[in-house]
C-alpha cells in the first residue's frame, strides 16, 4: 500500500490509474486469447455438430411422416375395397 501511495505521490493519480488501467486491459486481453478462444472454438463445432443432427432428424421426422400418411391411405383405400368386396358377397348370398 505504500509503493502505490509513493508512486500517486510521484507520478501522479491519472498517471497511476492509467499504467492500472493498461495492466488490467492486458491481463483480460491475454485472458480472452489463451483462455477463451480455444474454448470458443470448441464450442463453435460443438455447435455446428448439434445443428447439423438436428437438421437430419427433422428430415427424419419428415420421411417418417410422409411414410405414415402412405401408410394411413393404404388402409383407408384397403377398408373401403374390403366394405365394397363384402357388399358385393352380400348382394351374390340375397340372389
Amino acid at each position: 500500500m505504500d509503493n502505490i501511495a509513493k508512486l500517486i505521490n510521484d507520478f501522479g493519480f491519472p498517471i497511476v490509474m492509467a499504467v492500472g488501467m493498461g495492466y488490467f486491459i492486458y491481463y483480460v486481453w491475454k485472458f480472452v486469447i489463451t483462455e477463451l478462444n480455444p474454448k470458443l472454438g470448441t464450442m463453435h463445432m460443438a455447435l455446428i455438430r448439434v445443428i447439423d443432427q438436428t437438421r437430419m432428424l427433422d428430415q427424419d421426422m419428415i420421411r417418417l411422416q410422409q411414410k405414415v400418411h402412405v401408410v394411413l391411405e393404404y388402409k383407408e383405400k384397403q377398408d373401403i375395397i374390403q366394405d365394397a368386396e363384402e357388399k358385393e358377397a352380400l348382394k351374390e348370398k340375397k340372389k
